[in-house]
This record gives C-alpha cells, sequence and structure tokens, in this order.
C-alpha cells in the first residue's frame, strides 16, 4: 500500500500532516519521497496533485517497498517562493526523514531545494525544473535533471521553426529566473540556425492581462511569436494571443506546452501551435497504458504531461538505484548508481543518466491539431519531428560542470 502525507508549510513554517494520512506500518524506518510544487498556484494544473499521483503510480509498481522498507510519498506547495520552498525542504531532510524530493517547478525554488540536499547529502530530482543550470555551473552530485530544461526545449524548437521559415522571433519571458534562462537558450539557438530576435518583453508571473505586450509583439512584425513561460501564464497568453488574431498572422510557439494547456482553450484557438515535449500520451502502447492509468487516479481524472510523466520515471529509476545502494541514505551514493544503471520505463524508454546528471531521451516536435483532425477528447496534438537522445540536450562538454572528467 502506498503511504501518502500532505506536509504544509504555514505562515510561521509550521507543518502538519493531512486529515486521514497514513503512516507507514512496518519494516523500519520508512524510505520517503516528498513531491514539492505549485499546489494552488499558477503552475498547480500542470504539476501539482499530478506529480504525487505519478509518484504514487511508480511506488506501487514496486509493490510499496525497496530494500526491505516501506515508501513513503509526502508532498507540498512551495507557492512559488524560494524561501518556502527551502524552508520546507529543509524541514524535509532535517526532521521528516525525507530521502528525495521530487518535480519542483520553479527554477528559483528549484536551485534552492538542489543546494539543500547537496548539504545534507540527499536526493534532488527535477522534473517540473527547467532551468539548464542545474547540469550547468551548479550541478551537483545529489541532483539529477529529469524531463526537460530550456536548452533542449530552445535549441529543439528553435532550430525547427526556422528551418520551416520562421526567420524573425518575439519572445514573451516570463519574469524570473526560468524565464530568463529560457530566453538566453532561445536566443541562442535562433540566431545559430539562421534567423533573428525581432524585440522581447517580460512579464511578472501571474499575469492576467496580456494585451499590451501582444501589441507590442504584433507591431514587431516578427514571423513568430514565442510564449517564453509555463503553465497557467503559457495558457492565459495563448488564449489572449488568439483573441487578438496573432494566431492567424504569426507563427505561435511555446517550448513549454502540453495537453493541459490545449484543454481550457480549445483547437479551434490553439491549432498549428508548435511545441516540444519528451513524452506524450498517444505516443505509443507504453505510454497509453500509463496515461489511462494516471487519469483513472488523478482527483479531477486528467491525463498526464511530460513533467508528471517524469515525476513516474525518476522515481521507478530512483527505486532501482535504491535497491542497489540497499537503502537511501546517502544521496550520493544513491544517484551515483542512477548514473550506472541504464534507465528503461515504458513512458521514455532506454536511456542513461549522465555525469552531469542530465537525463536522455528523445524529444519530440509536435503540432497542435485542427479540430477536424482531433478524434476526441484529449487527442491535441500531432508528431511531426523527432530531436534524437544524442542531439537533445547540451553536449556535456559545454555545460561547465565540474563533475564532469575527460
Amino acid at each position: 500500500m502506498i503511504q501518502r502525507r500532505m506536509l504544509l508549510a504555514g505562515a510561521a513554517g509550521a507543518i502538519a500532516a493531512a486529515p486521514g494520512a497514513a503512516r507507514a506500518q512496518g519494516g523500519g524506518k520508512p524510505v520517503r519521497i516528498g513531491v514539492l510544487n505549485d499546489m494552488s498556484g499558477v503552475y498547480s494544473d500542470y504539476q501539482g496533485r499530478g506529480s504525487v499521483v505519478a509518484a504514487e503510480l511508480a511506488v506501487a509498481d514496486g509493490d510499496g517497498r525497496v530494500a526491505g522498507r516501506p515508501v513513503e510519498v509526502v508532498f507540498a506547495d512551495h507557492q512559488n517562493k524560494p524561501d518556502i520552498g527551502a524552508s520546507i525542504a529543509r524541514r524535509w531532510l532535517d526532521l521528516d526523514g525525507v530521502d528525495m524530493i521530487l518535480d519542483v517547478p520553479n527554477s528559483a525554488v528549484a536551485l534552492a531545494v538542489a543546494e539543500l540536499c547537496r548539504e545534507k547529502n540527499k536526493v534532488f530530482i527535477g522534473s517540473g525544473a527547467g532551468t539548464s543550470e542545474l547540469t550547468g555551473a551548479k550541478c551537483s552530485p545529489n541532483t539529477v535533471h529529469w524531463t526537460y530544461d530550456t536548452w533542449s526545449l530552445a535549441n529543439s524548437l528553435g532550430r525547427a521553426l526556422v528551418e520551416r521559415g520562421g526567420k524573425r522571433w518575439f519572445l514573451l519571458v516570463a519574469d524570473y529566473a526560468f524565464g530568463y534562462d529560457l530566453q538566453s537558450s532561445i536566443t541562442d539557438a535562433v540566431q545559430k540556425a539562421g534567423g533573428s530576435i525581432a524585440g522581447a518583453v517580460r512579464h511578472p508571473l501571474g499575469t492576467t492581462d496580456y494585451s499590451s505586450f501582444l501589441l507590442t509583439a504584433q507591431a514587431s512584425r516578427a514571423d513568430v511569436l514565442c510564449l517564453a513561460n509555463a503553465g497557467g501564464d503559457t495558457t492565459t497568453a495563448l488564449k489572449q494571443a488568439a483573441e487578438f488574431g496573432l494566431t492567424r498572422q504569426m507563427k505561435v510557439a511555446g517550448p513549454v506546452v502540453n495537453i493541459n494547456m490545449i484543454q481550457p482553450i480549445g483547437l479551434r484557438d490553439a491549432q498549428g501551435l508548435l511545441a516540444v515535449m519528451p513524452f506524450y500520451w498517444d505516443l505509443n502502447e507504453g505510454t497509453r497504458a500509463f496515461a489511462g492509468r494516471f487519469q483513472a487516479a488523478h482527483p479531477r481524472h486528467l491525463m498526464p504531461n511530460d513533467m508528471q510523466a517524469g515525476c513516474y520515471g525518476a522515481t521507478l529509476h530512483f527505486l532501482k538505484a535504491v535497491a542497489q545502494v540497499g537503502g537511501a541514505e546517502d544521496g550520493r551514493a544513491v544517484v551515483a548508481a542512477m548514473k550506472a544503471i541504464p534507465t528503461d520505463d515504458p513512458i521514455f524508454g532506454k536511456g542513461t543518466v549522465r555525469q552531469d546528471g542530465r537525463k536522455i531521451h528523445p524529444v519530440y516536435l509536435m503540432q497542435a491539431k485542427t479540430p477536424a483532425e482531433s478524434r476526441g477528447e484529449w487527442d491535441f496534438f500531432k508528431e511531426v519531428g523527432t530531436v534524437p537522445a544524442e542531439q537533445a540536450y547540451r553536449p556535456l562538454a559545454d555545460g561547465r560542470c565540474p563533475l564532469v572528467t575527460g
């Protein structure tokens, strides 16, 4: 049986268990996985409880035990605030026996949590986190970056769209670490592919009115409007871009786009949108089987996106490493085992975790279908290209990770 507790950080930093939460019974100290993400804000539909569900499915696939111990999943809301996220993580690591912290969308929070896990010698696995610094200058022997990163998304999307005639770009950028990293990576990728940046504007997290930003984009006469943001910000910006008619005037692209964003907008307004993602629920039999299990277990019966799928794959591989090491107490030893063991799961297939902590797998160029092409609910995207695993991520030598040797 999967053990679940919700750990909440209040204004004074107090942490409490959710009503009716079960505690692990027997078998000694549990191996505890902490899913830390946005449970109530702009990213809550894109990670939120779905990431918890994905981790729980992975635990269930191991019968809820590893190395002779029960496995427990806990979760908390970091509210997109680095101080709150760091406070929860510190409490988890110091007092609550959490062995691995998972997901952590919002790059500023992720970088803080990664440093704490290094300090406490526990494991951090970023699935919702985007910044490529996690495998760059700020890489750690305690960190694995699983699903995607800003370098991968920017280079895959930038190269593909320039090749398809999108030479002149305008960027709508989230005004925090993730957005800055994405802006830099997209600019570099577009220029290397022979395109140019016509302009960029930055917006606060949780913006509700993009009209002034979209008018600036329209005036730039760019070929491509690139939404360099994520979660609810991308959904709102895309919906308003359609209302302004920009989706008919420009190619619209979103490096961090998934099915949760299409559902509230609809294919009439989203059709033609280009995105890159390492997972889509309808890619093959393995992804479809996982999606069916996930949807049945999700409180709102949503389908999984790539970051939630990453929580499943990452948890499976973490538990394999814990089994090999014989426990989760030594985070560096667990991460070393994660790098030594080839990855293999029904979602991402076979792969590896590199020296810098980067998980390697293919990335798919996807296009939103027209309403006429869709076969029904959740049938939103079609694959129009594939970036092989060896080309999808930043070359190991270019990341400046101090762990990389040779």
